[in-house]
């Protein structure tokens, strides 16, 4: 199988007129922010993605992955700021995130500043809305912690007597906040008379290449498959003496980047030579990534890369539990610093995404949401041609921060 990084360059978001709409989206406090802040946050996050992207991989062998890192981080690290005990020990294990609230809540501030910046040349938004039983009390030390640093408003809906109609008001959000590339976030039944609180991230990009593809180019080739099997799709072609990009290759793989416009974001793609994805993904690692990143150089090189597009959708309480926080899901979770007692405990954790690749750029968006209830040789021209599986990562490019991480094995699904 072969593995593809990329970073997106440009995200657009809409919003709705509730409370929790973010229309005229507010700077979050992240007074205190550093640079080795940012970093432990971004880190953090990308240490996340991989062990995630790990345990997607055993539920969904051979199958397209795709979900954003960042979206899962800060929706849980919203969750974590009103745990207490073993709840939040095992958490903040999990996450990766910093203990000190006075570096975390400022580089979580920062790093969302970051994205929602206006002045650019992609569109590239994140928001995040709380969700509360209108009758419940909530520590309002912890509401206004979640909305000053994390820019999470509290709005009031009745889960008791209406829980259908606010499922709905929390998918249209979601739908907003998506360009309506993610729909229907929480299923039917989700909800119900015991759910006290929902934690919700959006984040929406979209980007287009520095150097776009030329439809009329784009043929229909074949696609292997980690099986043997092979399938036919619309692999886009960039050839030509003015084609130059960051280009990298070793003995196992070869690394391509494709800045998108603005030159912030941009795709690592990260290509097997041979059709084994599974050991790269074995041996894939931060320090791995970074080294791989640190040989890129600017060069002439041939592109061929599938158009693809799809969805995926994740329900995550047993992938959490198994990567070590399992309290949080059951009757002894402690997230006391919520509400002042044990009462509550997360009952589902719920990822969608959405990814389109093609000749003209990039779009991709995706939402969290947590339910808490009741208890090289010579001078040559390389050719890179993703013909076969392959890992994408979306991230910054500046601070590395991986905004999602994916994986195609069937383009044509």
């Amino acid at each position: 199988m072969k593995l593809i990084t990329i970073i997106l360059t440009s995200m657009t978001i809409s919003c709705i007129s509730s409370s929790a709409s973010v229309k005229n989206r507010s700077t979050l406090d992240d007074t205190g922010a550093t640079k080795e802040g940012v970093n432990a946050v971004v880190n953090a996050n990308n240490q996340l993605a991989f062990e995630l992207y790990s345990q997607f991989n055993e539920e969904s062998k051979d199958s397209n992955i795709f979900f954003s890192p960042y979206s899962i981080s800060i929706a849980l690290t919203m969750t974590y700021e009103g745990a207490k005990g073993q709840t939040a020990k095992e958490m903040q294990s999990v996450l990766h995130i910093p203990e000190d609230a006075n570096v975390r809540r400022p580089n979580f501030a920062r790093i969302f500043n970051e994205i929602n910046k206006k002045e650019k040349k992609y569109k590239l938004s994140t928001a995040n809305a709380l969700w509360a039983q209108k009758d419940y009390s909530f520590l309002k030390e912890y509401t206004n912690n979640v909305e000053k640093y994390y820019g999470g408003k509290v709005t009031n809906l009745d889960f008791t007597r209406e829980s259908e109609k606010s499922r709905q008001i929390i998918n249209k959000w979601v739908e907003d906040q998506t360009n309506n590339k993610i729909k229907d976030l929480i299923p039917k039944g989700v909800l119900n008379a015991y759910t006290r609180l929902v934690l919700t991230n959006a984040i929406y990009f979209k980007g287009t290449w520095v150097k776009q593809f030329d439809e009329k180019e784009t043929r229909e080739d074949n696609f292997r498959m980690s099986s043997g099997n092979t399938v036919k799709v619309s692999m886009m072609r960039l050839i030509g003496d003015g084609v130059k990009f960051n280009y990298a290759e070793t003995d196992e793989i070869q690394i391509l980047e494709m800045p998108y416009h603005g030159e912030d974001l941009s795709m690592l793609i990260i290509l097997p030579r041979e059709n084994d994805l599974a050991n790269i993904e074995k041996s894939i690692t931060l320090e791995r990534l970074s080294k791989w990143k640190n040989m890129l150089n600017e060069q002439r090189v041939d592109i061929f890369i599938p158009r693809f597009k799809f969805e995926t959708k994740y329900f995550m309480a047993k992938a959490l539990s198994n990567m070590g926080m399992p309290t949080a899901f059951g009757s002894t979770a402690d997230f006391s610093g919520m509400d002042g007692t044990r009462d509550l405990f997360i009952q589902n954790v719920i990822h969608q995404a959405f990814v389109e690749v093609n000749e003209e750029g990039t779009e991709a968006a995706a939402a969290t949401g947590v339910v808490m209830g009741l208890t090289s040789v010579g001078p040559r021209i390389p050719i890179f041609k993703a013909d076969h599986p392959f890992i994408f990562i979306i991230q910054e490019r500046e601070t590395g921060n991986i905004l999602f991480l994916g994986r195609v094995s069937d383009p044509s699904k």
